[in-house]
This record gives C-alpha cells, sequence and structure tokens, in this order.
C-alpha cells in the first residue's frame, strides 16, 4: 500500500530523557511499516557536534556507524534493528551540521544579502530537510524523533519549526512522557500535564500521548492526562515494563495504536501482517536453552556503550532459540588485580572482546582472550578485539615476546597492530577513520566462511589500526588463519584459532545484526557456545 500524499509523524519528549522515544518511534515505525508502508526515521539531536565520531560513551552511549560511514546517535542502530532497513546519513540531523550548512552558504552569498536568523533561515532548513528526506527515499510516512526533553534551549528552533511545518503538511504529534507513582497505585500525572502544556505554549498540541510507567496506568490517570492535555482518552497508550524492546509494537497493536495512527493520518486499514515478528518475540521471550557470555571491556559501567553488541546476541539467541545472558567483565578489575581472568570467566559459555580505544584494560582484554583460547572457550573478537587477539597469539604462541599495537606501547619491539596507512598524516579526530560498509573477502573452509556461506561480503567498519602486514607470514606460520582480507589482499579482515571456535573480525558486524536478519557470526558464536555446553 502507498500512499498519494507523504505524511509526517513528531516524536517528542517530556521533563526527562531516557524514557525510550527511540524505540517508541521504532516501534510506531513497525506497526506502519507492518501495514505496508514505506518509513523514513529521522532524528534531531540538538547538540552542536557535526556527528558522535568524538563522543565519549560514557556521556553519550554507543556510536553507531552507517554504510556511508555515518557517526550518529545509537538510535539509528534501533531504528534499523527494527525496521530491517539501511539508513543514510542524511537520516540523521544533528544542530553541528544545521549551523554549519547555515554558515556556509552564508559564506557563498546564499542569501543574497540578508541577516540571516533562525526564522525563517535555519527553520526553513530543517522544513526542506525533513522534505527532502522523505523525497529522496520516497517514504510514505517520515518519523521525525526530536532528541532531549522539551524546554531544552537546544531544541527550540527545532520544535518550531516542526509547529511551522503542521501547517504545511500532514503532521501526527506523539508527546512520550514519564507518568511516576510514589506509592503503589498512586500514578502522579502532574508532570505530564505541566509538559504538555510547556508543549502547547510553543504552538504545538499533541495528538497521542504514550505513557511510560513502572506499574499499569489507571483509569483515573488516564482521565486526567485527557482532562488536562486536551487529548482523547483513546489516543493515550501504555508503554509499560517489557521483558524486550521488540515486544512494544506488539502492545501497541493490542492498544489499536495503529487503528489511530491510521485513522488519524487518513490511511486506509489493509490489514497488519506482523507474523514473524511475533513468532521472534515469542522465541526471546519463551527460550529453550540458556548460556552465559562474558563482554570484556572498559566501558561496562554504560551498559549503552555496547548495546549494538548486546542486541546481535538477542538476535542471534532468537534464531537458535536460546536466552543470552550476558556477563559484562570490567577488564581494569583484571589489570589492577580486584579479579582474577578464571573467577570472572569460570561460568562463562563464550568470551566477546567488543570495540574500543586507548590502553586501559587492554592487559585485561588480552589475558580474557588467552583463557578463552587455552580453556577452549567459543571467542568473538570484534575490531578491537581482533587487534587484542593479534597481540595475544603474537606473544603467546608465535613467540613475539611484548608484540603490541603501536597506539598501545608506540616503541614495542614487534608492531604487529599498527596505523593504517592513509591515517599516517591526519591530525583531526572527527570523522576521519576507515568507516562505513567495506567489502572483505573471505577464505574458504573457515568458521567465518561457514558462517557466511559465501566468499564475498560486506560490513561496516570504525578503526585506525590494522594487522601490520609485515608480521603477517609470521602469525600464519605460528598457526593463526587469515581467513578474511580486503578485495585486494592489503588488509587483514579476519583472523582465526586453528583449533576451537575462536574468530576476530577487523569489521562490526552487530551494526548490521536485525531481529529478522542477524548477524551471521553471532548465529555462529552463540551456536558454538550452544555446543560448548552440551559437551560439558
Amino acid at each position: 500500500m502507498r500512499l498519494k500524499k507523504r505524511k509526517y509523524i513528531v516524536v517528542l519528549g517530556s521533563l526527562m530523557s531516557g524514557l525510550g522515544k527511540g524505540i517508541l518511534a521504532a516501534s510506531i515505525a513497525k506497526l506502519l511499516q507492518c501495514r505496508g508502508l514505506k518509513i523514513s526515521p529521522i532524528k534531531f539531536d540538538g547538540y552542536l557536534n557535526v556527528d558522535c565520531g568524538t563522543m565519549n560513551p560514557y556521556r553519550h552511549g554507543e556510536v553507531f556507524v552507517l554504510d556511508d560511514g555515518t557517526e550518529c546517535d545509537m538510535d539509528f542502530g534501533t531504528y534499523e534493528r527494527f525496521l530491517n532497513i539501511d539508513l543514510e546519513g542524511k537520516n540523521s540531523i544533528t544542530g553541528g551540521k544545521l549551523f554549519r550548512g547555515i554558515i556556509e552558504k552564508e559564506r557563498r552569498g546564499g542569501f543574497l544579502g540578508r541577516d540571516v536568523q533562525i526564522v525563517p533561515h535555519l527553520t526553513d532548513e530543517i522544513k526542506d530537510w525533513v522534505r527532502r528526506v522523505g523525497e529522496e527515499q520516497d517514504a510514505d510516512v517520515v518519523i521525525v524523533e526530536v532528541g532531549g526533553t522539551v524546554g531544552d534551549i537546544e531544541n527550540a528552533y527545532f520544535l518550531e519549526a516542526m509547529r511551522q511545518f503542521a501547517s504545511e503538511e500532514d503532521v501526527l504529534f506523539v508527546q512520550l512522557t514519564f507518568v511516576p507513582s510514589l506509592s503503589e497505585g498512586e500514578l502522579k500525572t502532574k508532570p505530564t500535564q505541566h509538559a504538555n502544556r510547556l508543549i502547547q505554549s510553543m504552538g504545538i498540541h499533541p495528538d497521542i500521548i504514550v505513557c511510560r510507567q513502572n506499574e499499569p496506568l489507571t483509569r483515573e490517570a488516564r482521565e486526567k492526562i485527557s482532562m488536562f492535555c486536551n487529548v482523547p482518552q483513546e489516543k493515550i497508550f501504555d508503554d509499560p515494563p517489557l521483558e524486550t524492546i521488540y515486544e512494544l509494537p506488539m502492545i501497541l497493536e493490542k492498544q489499536r495504536m495503529s487503528e489511530i495512527l491510521l485513522r488519524e493520518l487518513g490511511v486506509d486499514d489493509k490489514g497488519e501482517d506482523m507474523k514473524q515478528w511475533r513468532q521472534l518475540v515469542e522465541k526471546i521471550k519463551n527460550p529453550k536453552k540458556e548460556i552465559t557470555v562474558a563482554i570484556t571491556g572498559k566501558y561496562t559501567a554504560v551498559k549503552d556503550a555496547y548495546v549494538s553488541v548486546k542486541e546481535a546476541l538477542v538476535h542471534g539467541g532468537a534464531y537458535n532459540s536460546a536466552k543470552v545472558r550476558v556477563k559484562w567483565v570490567e577488564t581494569s578489575d583484571i589489570e589492577e588485580g580486584r579479579a582474577s581472568v578464571k573467577e570472572l570467566l569460570a561460568d562463562c559459555n563464550g568470551v566477546i572482546v567488543p570495540g574500543g580505544y586507548g590502553s586501559r584494560g587492554t592487559e585485561g582484554k588480552i589475558a580474557c582472550i588467552k583463557y578463552a583460547r587455552e580453556e577452549g572457550l567459543p571467542f568473538l573478537g570484534l575490531c578491537f578485539g581482533l587487534q587484542m587477539a593479534v597481540v595475544e597469539w603474537a606473544r603467546n604462541v608465535a613467540g613475539l615476546k611484548n608484540a603490541n599495537s603501536t597506539e598501545i606501547d608506540p616503541n614495542t619491539p614487534y608492531p604487529v597492530i599498527d596505523l593504517l596507512p592513509e591515517q599516517r598524516s591526519i591530525k583531526e579526530k572527527g570523522g576521519n577513520q576507515r568507516l562505513g560498509a567495506w567489502e572483505c573477502r573471505l577464505k574458504k573452509g573457515t568458521r567465518t566462511y561457514e558462517a557466511y556461506g559465501k566468499e564475498k561480503i560486506s560490513e561496516r567498519h570504525r578503526h585506525r589500526y590494522e594487522v601490520n602486514n609485515d608480521y603477517v607470514n609470521r602469525l600464519e606460520e605460528s598457526g593463526l588463519v587469515i581467513a578474511g582480507t580486503s578485495p585486494d589482499g592489503s588488509i587483514v579482515e579476519v583472523v582465526e584459532w586453528p583449533d576451537g571456535w575462536g574468530v576476530a573480525t577487523q569489521a562490526h558486524p552487530e551494526l548490521k545484526s536485525r531481529l529478522e536478519q542477524p548477524a551471521p557470526l553471532f548465529v555462529a558464536f552463540v551456536k558454538a557456545c550452544l555446543d560448548v555446553e552440551k559437551k560439558a
């Protein structure tokens, strides 16, 4: 089903962040996608960074990378995982991109001598951008998530643009709010009321309100929100605590959200098709088996730093009808003697060393890889995880004592990991790594080839360092398997242990994993962990 006129849905926050606007926006998009509509999600972030490339995971969570190399907000991972589509850099709008574009246009004389202002020049640019994405991606519905909270000064101009936009296009506003409870059964609606008044003071009237809360939304709370926010009760939805985020579309569907959305947008209801989605969610909620996998890193205090890895394990687990419990292992604890590798990994069925930067925690990661190799635990290395796996092998198998990455030790006698040649003259930090989707040629007969079932693959990257080709022969002679390279053979992309299930890739396959299309390496890794459990 395709629409004659494009529709727009704008998802707004409330007085606090962290409510899950991205998950809600993705769930709304999934409901409409299951009705046969083509969806394009956009997210606006008010920060003045051009992209997320230089942001610290402790402050911002994971940096998500798209096929075209755009480093963007982690919500784009949610969109892709729910919709099973590949997004583009144009779907990400930041304050930095907007202001840079306006200033560059002004310098070129693009405003014909006018004094350049927030209104109308910046707001016009925003409206044009949103329209352009819908047109270029041939969308039936464009869903715009506004990052941050209502009242943030950095969001004000974007909300003003959306207010103007609503008088020019078919726009539906959705407000996500939190309804706290101070005692059991006593839900407090005042924060929602105040947030709604603030939104309305900006000239925007929410058409739908979605309520996050820790207990069921009572009839009394629903009535109060309806009365004070001028929204009919049938357009107030419950967003309760869930076992898995992938259940939210089904929860909203039970409350007839699709029916309301389609009616408000003036779209005929042709019936939904969520059969496969429901089956996969059922596998997540009712697994036949269970395993524990250690994710070893230095950002484990902020779980959002590894959200794509965690979700890829959910997808790989669902494919294998298994629940994957994640054990977060802070590798700095190993380095500093607060815990031993054996006690931290003894109850695990597999080990993942994810991406990262810098020296802190690296010796702990290497110790985890060595333990997994020697104890026969399945191991999956991702980006930095490959680099540390090569260092571990070089030191302990190839006989290259004190081998290291030049990122960690510039004076190492055996720099088995070194800067990519094109990175050596770069001084700026933003947007200059090897980014985006790159092709890889796999070696037949390897575990990686078996996982993908084909010789040529494409995965996303985000790195500056690589396996030093000066040491490839020495590594291979000692038994390390070079399972994948760039098409021209100049960059090592995948390595494997000759014995046991140990695979490490320079890519980030977790970034392309979706519930309906799980990452092949994660599917194979979970299966290997299950096989080890059977043998035990």
